[in-house]
Order: C-alpha cells, then structure tokens, then sequence
C-alpha cells in the first residue's frame, strides 16, 4: 500500500481519531497534574501511576463515541469537552480551596453558586482556554481531516473497554502497593487524585454518595452503642475551677471570616499592627486567648466551622452537613440553651438560603435568624462580595440584639474579610502587604478593616451593658491564604520556604473566650473547633457527660493533647503529621522513626469513623440525652421582617434556668 492510500485509510479512520483524542486529552491532563495540584509525588511509583491514571478514564468515556453510527465525530468532541471542562472546574476550585470538586459541592453550588461568582471570576486566567486547547483541535481536525470516516466497527469497543478496565486495574494494583487501603480509609482525596486521578476519583465519589445514602437507611438503634461507647471512653470531665463560672449569663458567639492566627501581633514594615483591638484582647489577662487552635473545616468552610462548633461533631470527607444532611436529627447548643430557658438567633449579613442556613438553623434551633432581609442593603458602599460590610453589620446589628430577651445565645457570622480581600475605595487607608501576591497583599487591609468593627461592636456592647452580662466567643473560621500562596506567605513569615510543619500550623486559627469576672490570658493547649461547645456549655455549668460530641473541654486538665484536621492529618505537642508524614513539633524535621505518629494517627483514624457514623447514618435520631426534647424543625419559621414574627422578641428580661 503506498503512502497516499495510508493517509487516506487513516482520514477515514475514528480509530485514527479516537487515538488522537485519547493522546491529546491525557497530555493535557498530564500537564495540569504537574504543573496545578500540589499532589505531593514522594517516589517513583507515584510519579509513572500519575502519568498513567489519565488513560484509562480517556480510553473508556471517549470510547463511548465508537458505539454510534452516525455522530461519532460529534459525541467524542462532547465528551471531550465535557472532561476538560471537569478538569478545568477542579482547577479552579483547587486555586484556592486546594481541593477537589465531589458531588455534594456540586449541590452546594445549587445553594452558593450565585454567591461565589465573583470570586470564581478572580480564580480564572486568559491563558486557561490551554485545557481545551484538545477539544479545538478535534473540532479542527473534524471539519478538515477527518471529513469523511467511515463507520466504527461497534464491536471493536469490547476491546477498548476490555483495555481500559485492564489499565485502571493495572493502576489500581500498583496504587494499593503503595497506599494500601487506599479506597478503604483515606480521609484525603489529595491521595485518590494522586493515585487515581480527577475522572477515577469522580466516579469514585459518586459511588461514595450513594453509599452514603444507604447508610441511613440501614442504621438502627444498635448502632449508637459503639459511638456511646466510645464516647464514654474519651468525655472530659470539667475543671472545677471553671465549671459554671458563666452560668445564666448571655452568650455571644462571633465567626470572624478567613482569619488566621498569623495575623495576632503581626507588624507592617512600618510597625503598625495589623490587629491592635484583637491583639490588645489576646494580651489583658482578662479573656481567655488560644494560640495553638486549629480550624477542622471541609469542604463546607464557614458551615462547617458552625457545624463543628455548636455540634461538637466533624463535617463531613466531602461536601458540607449544612447541605447534605440538613434533615438529620442534631443535638445543637441552639437547642440545649433554648430548652434552659435562652432566647436563640442568628445575625448574618447575607440572604438565609446561603449555605442552606434557612433550612440547616431549624435543625440546630435557633429561635430566630436575622439575615440580609433584616439588614440596609440598599445603601451604596453598605455590600461587598457575600453581603454586608462589617461595620454596618455590627452597627445594624446591636439594636436588634439590646431588644432580645435575656438570657441569650446569638451568633453573628461577618463578612469582609473573605477572598479576594480587596477593599473598596473610602474603606481602610491601612497599607497593603509588599509581597508579589495581591491576594496576600490585600489580606492585611481587610484584616484591618475587621478589627475595627469588632472593636466598634464591643464599644457597643459595653456601652449597652451586654459586655458584662455575656460570655463573648470570637473564633477564626477557616484559613483565608491556601498554600496555592506560599511563596508570598514565606515573605510575610520570613522564612525561607513554607515546609508542611509551618503549612500545617499556618491552619491555627485565633480563639477568644471572654468571660466576665474570670481571669484569662495565654492558653497554649492545643485544640480545634470540635472542642469549644463542651468548653462552653461547662462555664454556663452545664455537663456534656450524656450527650455524643468529640469534642475535649479546653479548660479541663485532662483535655487531649491533639487536634485533627479533615483529612486525617494531626498536630500535637511532640508530633505533627502531614500527609500521612510524621515530623518533629518542635524542629519540624522529619521523624526518623515513622512509627512516632503511629498512636495518635490511630485515634484520630477511630474518631472521624465515629463521627463520620453518627452524621451520616444520622444515629442521633435513636438517641435523646436526659432532659433533652427532640426538637421539630417545623416550630420555626424564618419569614423575615415583613413576614410573621420568627418568635416573638421580648424586651422583659426574666431569671436564667441554667444547670
């Protein structure tokens, strides 16, 4: 055959433009593992398993095109695009999540995705039309050299299936060798990416979900003994010292966006302080500062961390409770205080259906919900991004809050300082950072511009009389700088490169417990968000002992000297582990011995599973704690201000009922 009837039988191949397809879309995928995730490649078995995991997901989902007749040019250029497109959606969740899209984000998008608009726009770039660079060359290819093809050979997709099944197995082998139980107990889906892939990992979570799903379905009363159980085992018992110091009084809780405990004491190349009010509460002896809290958020960030704090439970591996699990039955601090005589509510500059709140606040029993309905949101310079500014926000705010009837526990969730931190003209005149990053740079200012409406709230307080009646808790949520901004951040920390140990503890996050008449000061005990409800609930005097949490009460002597992130990571005194890495707390050097996280790494292992039991299989439902009444979501209705009243606000102040 000569070299013109090759080139011609090859035009009128698919198989000719299949194989094109099948190499131009693992190239493409290829290069974005490289170059965009941060997968962490240790070996070299790593490093030919993410060169591989592409293939087989290419093979079968672009094969699929080979069992039409007639469209198969057509099918194949859809189905292409529709993988680049979940390419490129995972690359730019993972600019600044530094994670990877599952199922229940894309139903949280139902919720948030209005919302999120603007800071999806900041995460995209011009020279990102690359990752479908593949999907216009076979639109190219189609309409020149592939013009006319004959029909596939439908048959010949048994062999193309029985390839693709051949190479993922293949992968999946050498995977398991490496990771084992990796499909099994992985809390981290940077290691499914890593060994799988973004498309294995897809279906993979697809699978999860479903199972997830069956899992409530299956639960029965038995199954909350093991979690009773193991709850028995690991309750904290309150500090005498503590416990009930705070009783009866009000309780307000406030979420401060983004904010990580870097910030605390942190000086400007001119020495201006970044957050002289939130510094001068870490250091008067009066309130209660811990430096070594950690955020244990998700996938649900700012949900998550209410989750974690009025649940004492952890989020779930992918997605957010307050989306996917807003029908369960939960045993919220809302609730617990409501029954104990406290009026509930909530203080959100944002409309109430954003994270699903409107839905997910019922579950937990909140009394009321003040969301942007409540709030001016028509006077210029009064939004940005999510909602209402802070300062507006507070100031709107307290008037609502002086007319409620006390005892209270309130919530108020701010704003401003949430990505990409840019500030509106008139906003701050405090100095940008001097780094290369601009996000970075402008996260001093909207730090800065926080602060001062946190100290305007708490003039505000005191100016009313609420400072001295009320327990003030003020906790950062979630990191607001991801590791996608590390070389910038090693400027700011001045040190030479961010190392997992420094990434791992960049994820403390400042907590502020002020309680009137108590002596506070430094805490340097470790803990996360899971701990602060039985914190909580202990100064107001009452036990946590009946009910199921996993948090440890911050203040008691016998409190737990680890904290846990998400994703089965750990930090505590002696060891941290990153990425299933076990280094040195205090050198931050690798353990030469691996087996020094080995103990910890196991508890931390049975206390997601735990967790992950309850909230899934929604156990709480066959278990009510003495004196507790199951609540009815129904009882609370959010119409807002031009609707019904939520439950009626009363300005007569009547004794507490607490423990």
């Amino acid at each position: 055959m000569g070299k013109v009837g090759l080139f011609q039988k090859v035009k009128n191949s698919h198989f000719a433009f299949y194989a094109i397809a099948v190499v131009l879309f693992w190239i493409k995928t290829y290069i974005a593992y490289r170059t965009v995730f941060k997968l962490g490649i240790d070996n070299n078995v790593q490093k030919f398993l993410l060169a591989i995991n592409p293939i087989s997901s290419a093979l079968l989902f672009l094969g699929l095109a080979l069992l039409s007749k007639k469209h198969t040019k057509k099918i194949m250029i859809l189905i292409d695009f529709i993988l680049s497109f979940l390419l490129y959606a995972n690359i730019v969740y993972y600019r600044f999540f530094n994670d990877f899209i599952t199922v229940p984000v894309i139903m949280q998008a139902k919720s948030n995705a209005g919302e999120l608009g603007s800071s999806a726009a900041n995460l995209m770039s011009y020279t990102d039309v690359f990752y479908f660079a593949d999907t216009i060359i076979l639109i190219v290819l189609a309409l020149t050299v592939f013009k006319k093809v004959v029909s596939p050979n439908r048959s010949a997709f048994k062999i193309i299936f029985l390839a693709a099944v051949t190479v993922f197995l293949f992968n999946l082998g050498l995977a398991e060798k490496d990771r084992p139980q990796l499909l099994s107990r992985s809390f981290d889906r940077n290691y499914l990416v890593k060994y799988l892939g973004t498309y294995n990992f897809t279906i993979f979570d697809i699978i999860q979900n479903i199972e997830a799903t069956s899992q409530r379905a299956m639960a029965s009363t038995s199954d909350v003994t093991t979690v009773e159980n193991y709850r028995n085992a690991t309750y904290t018992p309150p500090n005498p010292a503590y416990f009930g110091k705070a009783k009866g009084m009000n309780v307000i809780y406030v979420s401060m966006e983004s904010f990580q405990n870097f910030m605390i004491d942190y000086r400007m190349p001119n020495g201006q302080l970044v957050t002289p009010f939130l510094d001068s509460l870490a250091h008067d002896g009066n309130t209660f500062y811990f430096d070594n809290f950690y955020h244990q958020t998700g996938q649900g960030k700012t949900s998550d961390a209410e989750f974690l704090m009025e649940n004492s439970l952890y989020p779930l591996s992918s997605g957010a409770v307050f989306i996917n699990k807003d029908q369960n039955t939960y045993q919220a601090a809302p609730a617990i205080l409501d029954q104990k005589g406290y009026t509930t509510a909530v203080f959100h500059g944002n409309y109430k259906t954003f994270w699903n709140r409107n839905v997910m606040y019922k579950q937990l029993g909140y009394d009321q919900f003040f969301d942007a309905s409540y709030f001016d949101m028509t006077t210029p310079g009064n939004v940005k991004n999510y909602g209402m500014k802070d300062k507006p926000f507070f100031q709107e705010a307290v008037p609502m809050l002086e007319k409620m009837k006390q005892p209270f526990y309130t919530k108020f969730i701010t704003l401003s300082n949430h990505f990409p931190f840019e500030m509106d003209p008139g906003d701050t005149n405090f100095p940008a950072g001097n780094t290369d990053d601009s996000i970075v740079n402008d996260y001093f200012q909207s730090a800065h511009y926080m602060d001062e409406a946190l100290k305007q709230f708490f003039d505000a307080l005191k100016k009313d009389g609420l400072y001295d009646k009320s327990i003030i808790i003020l906790y950062g949520d979630h990191y607001g700088i991801s590791e996608n901004h590390n070389e910038a951040m090693a400027k700011v920390l001045g040190v030479p490169k961010i190392t997992p140990v420094i990434n791992a503890k960049l994820q403390q996050v400042p907590l502020f417990i002020h309680v009137p008449g108590v002596k506070g000061g430094v805490q340097h005990q470790i803990g996360g968000e899971v701990d602060v409800r039985p914190t909580l609930l202990h100064l107001l005097g009452i036990d946590t002992k009946n009910y199921i949490e996993f948090g440890s009460d911050l203040l008691s002597p016998q409190h737990r000297d680890w904290a846990l992130f998400r994703n089965g990571d750990f930090v505590s005194s002696k060891v941290i582990q990153v990425n299933g890495k076990c280094y040195d707390a205090n050198t931050g050097n690798l353990m030469t011995d691996q087996t020094a996280c080995k103990s910890i790494n196991s508890q931390v292992v049975n206390e997601l599973e735990m967790s992950d039991k309850v909230v899934n299989e929604d156990l709480l439902r066959f278990y009510t704690p003495p004196g507790f009444k199951p609540i009815n979501p129904n009882d609370y209705q959010y119409l807002g201000p031009k609707g019904k009243k939520q439950k009626q606000v009363q300005t007569t102040q009547v004794p507490p009922t607490g423990e």
